[in-house]
């Protein structure tokens, strides 16, 4: 059966992956028409002077890969720049880990069930939402030392 078919059959299982690529296009959709729609909007996140490390690997598996061109005069990406590229992954990880828990923090402040929650993260459960923020917080949250 064609994939078209298979969406027209109301008897067809849902195609979860489809079903979560739509959702990502139509989350971006939406944050850009309601928060990034000028190019002041779309700046005010960024440095306009120094790289942070998500940039920073962007750039350099952008360039490497050959999604971004470089300038005329800009040297090509060589051994050195990938391996600082890996290097800041782990900040990166750790930005983002922090980043999640500070948005599941507001999700839950605001209202939001951990149904819901687990819906946006593509989670089967609720109760995988919760387990998912716990150990966000574990990961997250600031050593305590020890005495």
């Amino acid at each position: 059966m064609s994939d078209a078919r298979q969406t027209e059959d109301p008897f067809a299982p849902p195609d979860a992956g489809r079903a979560r690529a739509q959702r990502t296009y139509a989350a971006l959709m939406r944050i850009a028409e309601r928060h990034a729609t000028t190019d002041e909007q779309r700046r005010r996140w960024s440095n306009p002077s120094v790289l942070d490390p998500y940039e920073a690997v962007c750039l350099v598996t952008a360039l490497a890969g050959g999604a971004a061109l470089p300038a005329p005069d800009e040297e090509r990406v060589d051994q050195a720049d990938l391996t600082a590229a890996l290097t800041l992954i782990p900040h990166v990880r750790a930005e983002l880990d922090a980043l999640e828990a500070g948005l599941l923090d507001l999700a839950r402040n605001r209202g939001l069930t951990w149904q819901a929650i687990a819906f946006g993260l593509g989670l089967g459960t609720a109760q995988a939402a919760r387990q998912r923020f716990e150990r966000l917080t574990e990961r997250t949250s600031p050593a305590t030392p020890a005495e």
